[in-house]
């Protein structure tokens, strides 16, 4: 009798065990069975009704592109040799969902250093950074090859602005709202040289969100 409940319980274990390594394996099977597919840089894929890399890439060209038409480009050309320099100073995230503030910088500077009309100049950290290389370099680097001081390409303009979100919702849909808004200063004059505004407006069903 304990020779035949110990071997009903062996089976049991051995069941057990069996039935686990087959769950595992089909668990490890499913969560394999997916892919991943390569797309071009510019092509959208919207898995939600959020702020997304193409808003980000639109948004700065399309505004950037407003801003050269303004009439403080034309008077600076007419008045000036070179192009205009601009230094960011800050774009704010007020919105309630985060948005990557840097990587829509980035586009604002892509998109207006390759139409060659302006130029930008760093600030914050990346000229300390720049600075203390500076400083290194007239240390350490060889006669004649240290970068020097004093040569610092001024800004005559600085750029700041906001991005702002408004999100309704009735259950069944909802509807996620962008402002942003940009605008330039003279910084020998204080005058606002140029104001942008862009406003992008998405609606989601249930399902989607």
């Amino acid at each position: 009798m304990k020779i035949h409940q110990m071997t009903s319980m062996t089976w049991n274990a051995f069941s057990c065990r069996t039935l686990f390594t087959l769950f595992m394996a089909l668990l490890l099977t499913a969560c394999s069975s997916g892919s991943v597919k390569r797309l071009g840089d510019n092509e959208e894929v919207a898995l939600s009704d959020r702020w997304n890399d193409t808003d980000s890439r639109l948004v700065a060209e399309e505004m950037m592109t407003d801003m050269l038409t303004f009439p403080w480009f034309r008077d600076f050309n007419f008045n000036q040799k070179g192009n205009p320099t601009v230094i960011v100073q800050s774009i704010r995230n007020k919105s309630s969902e985060h948005i990557p503030v840097d990587t829509f910088i980035n586009d604002i500077k892509r998109s207006l250093i390759r139409s060659g009309k302006v130029d930008f100049v760093v600030s914050g950290a990346e000229r300390d950074d720049v600075r203390s290389e500076r400083e290194d370099q007239e240390l350490n680097a060889a006669s004649g090859t240290a970068a020097e001081f004093g040569l610092e390409q001024g800004a005559g303009f600085a750029l700041s602005g906001t991005i702002n979100s408004i999100v309704d919702s009735n259950g069944d849909q909802r509807v996620s709202f962008y402002q942003v808004d940009l605008k330039l200063i003279n910084m020998t004059t204080n005058r606002e040289v140029w104001n942008g505004q862009k406003k992008i407006k998405k609606l989601a069903d249930k399902g989607f969100f």
